[in-house]
């Protein structure tokens, strides 16, 4: 299952974690780097004062 790990730089210029969230789209079309983004900030943004500098990672996850 691919998923996305985000991260962001704090004001000390520390990358912290702040959560993964799995990918559910069907259709691949659909899938960018922007939209992954603005899913993120949309998820997360209420734990964050400052998500300017935000990023994800893509990974997978396997059953283990």
């Amino acid at each position: 299952m691919v998923s996305y790990k985000f991260y962001f730089r704090n004001l000390k210029g520390v990358f912290e974690f702040i959560g993964v969230l799995p990918e559910r789209r069907r259709d691949p079309e659909r899938i960018s780097d922007e939209s992954i983004l603005n899913w993120g900030r949309k998820y997360f943004a209420k734990n964050l004062k400052e998500y300017e500098d935000i990023f994800f990672v893509e990974t997978v996850l396997t059953d283990i």
